[in-house]
């Protein structure tokens, strides 16, 4: 539960024990538990509303895939290899091989002709 051991929770008992009292501590624990479902139940009605108002085009919509970490890794890392459905066509080679014209070399010092319709 959230990356906690027994130690640190057993801990954070004891500190909770101490700051609040045996007296207030069940009231704050209360407390507690009321606003963690308060703000579950936001966070899933946010989450509903949001998919309500997106249609149904977007009914597999997660929020959690909007983290850039999640992202990369469902669409960059994963072997889903769904989108290359096609097998490879094979290329026939060509009727003719290309060959290149021969350039005209500049010796040491001459300079390129001047053209004035490209510049």
């Amino acid at each position: 539960m959230f990356g906690l051991g027994w130690m640190e929770i057993g801990a954070l008992v004891i500190i909770a024990l101490l700051v609040f009292g045996p007296d207030k501590l069940p009231q704050a624990a209360s407390q507690a538990g009321k606003t963690l479902r308060n703000l579950r139940r936001m966070a899933n009605n946010a989450r509903d509303d949001l998919r309500a108002g997106l249609g149904p085009e977007f009914k597999d919509f997660d929020p959690a895939d909007l983290n850039p970490r999640n992202f990369v890794r469902k669409h960059l890392l994963e072997d889903d290899e769904s989108w290359n459905n096609t097998t490879t066509p094979q290329l026939e080679p060509a009727a003719a091989t290309y060959t290149p014209e021969p350039v005209d070399e500049l010796s040491y010092g001459e300079l390129p002709p001047y053209d004035s319709e490209a510049t």
